[in-house]
């Protein structure tokens, strides 16, 4: 355990150091794009931020490989070689994307052969495990077709739900410390060395995104954009392939009798199997929803618009941060609760605590303008606006000036007309991104605020 919290640790401190470099180039080279009008954030922001979570990523993969237990996962497998070379092959064609906006055919092309990478260096899926059957042993090409399409499927999951300020490093940081503690069991517990490689991916991934998230939270000062979405959502993928495709159910050897009733009998063993595709339960349901939401208005389903999941956060009243935390929670809540049932399904204790969540999680969905207070202990710890004896800050007082401006600018209605929503162009000062040292200004403009020059 020492050995993989230094890799992680590693890993993590190299992303996070690098971030900042890093942003300072995509500025330089000008991989900031304008706003869009579906996009969340008021000013142009540098991507590229999976070229420091693709070097933290080669950084804990060379830990690794020079420390005393995990070495022998490089000797004995290949398959963190395929691993970075699909990560290498995804990450060139999100840098190029982050920069040049390449067309989706192309990137998808590029996603099914960097997964065709994997699978000729040996990161495959070998049989599966069937409740009822026992395993399914594959021949090469179904193989090789199932393990494309969830690493395709597992790659967009990710770029999809990349919408808010931290919310796709944070909710691949919660499917991976899940999907850890399984293999790291099955390894352990178990004895299984197959299940190593797994433990090794999901312990990088989190450094990965912990040394990212730093630099993204809300205001985000750098995107990790689709080199750092599609970089995330392969080696998150991978980990599930590698442990699908060569855990022998009876080896693990839980129940006596025939292989196809031990594996009936250990369906919840399992379930973690699925746990870096809890990740795909939430944007899985905003796609529904957006396909249906789209062909209802008579549009394409594939135009693009505002009302994904966590536009809909904001719009009934939750901040950009509560929002990102709600989502956090329910991703949290599906992958330790599938992690509960696989390690002992038959207590009742489980599921009640899983509907207990899943009311407290609905409350807070019907709760947007709620602010909690932190006790006193921890007042130190958390942001301003949680302090007991915070003050809220009220409407500046209408003068007489402003009521004439504001009257001027009403429309027919008698409601102020808002105002065209620009882009700003990326290299004028005060813009996210532009001062790359420095501090942005956190003063409000003088005209919302109710003042005159």
């Amino acid at each position: 355990m020492r050995e993989y919290l230094l890799t992680l640790c590693i890993t993590a401190a190299v992303t996070y150091l690098l971030t900042g470099p890093v942003r300072k180039f995509a500025i330089v080279a000008g991989a900031m794009p304008e706003i869009r009008a579906r996009d969340v954030h008021r000013e142009p922001t540098p991507r590229l931020g999976g070229i420091a979570m693709f070097f933290g990523l080669c950084a804990g993969l060379l830990v690794a490989d020079h420390l005393t237990n995990l070495s022998a996962v490089f000797e004995k497998s290949n398959e963190p070689r395929a691993l970075l070379s699909g990560a290498a092959l995804i990450w060139l064609i999100g840098v190029l994307d982050d920069k040049f906006e390449i067309d989706a055919l192309i990137k998808l092309g590029g996603q099914m052969i960097a997964a065709g990478v994997m699978v000729m260096q040996g990161l495959t899926i070998l049989w599966l495990p069937i409740p009822g059957f026992g395993s399914v042993a594959l021949t090469q090409w179904q193989g090789t077709l199932l393990t494309v399409a969830l690493v395709v499927i597992t790659i967009n999951a990710v770029n999809f739900v990349d919408g808010l300020d931290g919310l796709a490093a944070g909710m691949v940081c919660i499917a991976s410390a899940a999907f850890f503690l399984y293999a790291y069991r099955v390894w352990v517990s178990y004895g299984i060395e197959a299940a190593a490689p797994a433990t090794l991916f999901s312990a990088i991934l989190m450094g990965m995104c912990l040394g990212f998230l730093p630099h993204n939270m809300h205001p985000a000062r750098i995107f990790m954009g689709d080199s750092g979405s599609m970089l995330i959502g392969l080696v998150l993928a991978a980990g599930a392939i590698s442990i699908t495709g060569q855990v022998d159910p009876d080896a693990l050897k839980l129940f006596a009798g025939s292989e196809k009733e031990a594996v009936h009998q250990t369906v919840p063993v399992y379930i973690p199997l699925l746990l870096p595709l809890t990740i795909i339960a939430i944007p899985a349901a905003d796609l529904v929803l957006a396909i249906v939401r789209r062909t209802w208005r008579g549009q394409s389903p594939f135009a693009a618009d505002r009302g994904h999941l966590h536009h809909r956060l904001l719009e009934i009243g939750h901040s950009h941060s509560r929002a990102v935390l709600i989502m956090y929670f329910w991703s949290a809540l599906i992958a330790f609760g599938a992690l509960a049932y696989s390690v002992n399904s038959a207590s009742m204790w489980i599921v009640l605590g899983v509907v207990f969540l899943s009311a407290i999680g609905l409350v807070l969905l019907l709760l947007p303008r709620f602010t909690p207070r932190a006790p006193r202990w921890a007042e130190a710890f958390v942001p301003p606006r949680y302090r007991r004896g915070a003050v809220v800050a009220e409407p500046a007082a209408t003068t007489p000036q402003t009521a004439v401006e504001a009257s001027a600018d009403a429309g027919a209605d008698g409601r102020p007309e808002e105002e065209p929503r620009t882009p700003v162009v990326a290299g004028v000062a005060g813009v996210n991104g532009a001062t790359a040292i420095g501090a942005r200004s956190r003063f409000l403009d003088r005209r919302k605020a109710g003042t005159s020059r």
